[in-house]
């Protein structure tokens, strides 16, 4: 199964300016990184301290993952980076030698 690096970055004109509004948006966005934690495609989640960004890693197809991105469009847009595994480098560089 293929891994995938997601950097996302939340739409700075759609954060409420009241701390309230704020607080519960982002209430509402960790309900559905939550939800996508636990039904597995995405394997680990994390925010840049001080940021309005940060990471998530997909394991799924391509398809899966784009799917899981659209639910967050148009609040965050994405640069997502394909990962090669250990194995992969090593067989890649064992494949320079033949």
């Amino acid at each position: 199964m293929a891994k995938y690096l997601a950097l996302w970055k939340i739409d700075q004109t759609r954060i409420p300016v009241d701390p309230k509004e704020r607080g519960a948006a982002w209430s509402a966005l960790m309900k559905v990184v939550k939800k996508n934690l636990k039904a597995g495609l995405t394997k680990d989640w994390g925010a840049f301290v001080g940021e309005t960004g940060g990471y998530a890693i997909y394991e799924g197809t391509e398809l899966e993952v784009m799917k899981n991105i659209q639910q967050y469009i148009p609040f965050a847009s994405f640069q997502v980076h394909p990962i090669a595994s250990v194995d992969q480098v090593v067989e890649m560089i064992k494949s320079l030698s033949k």
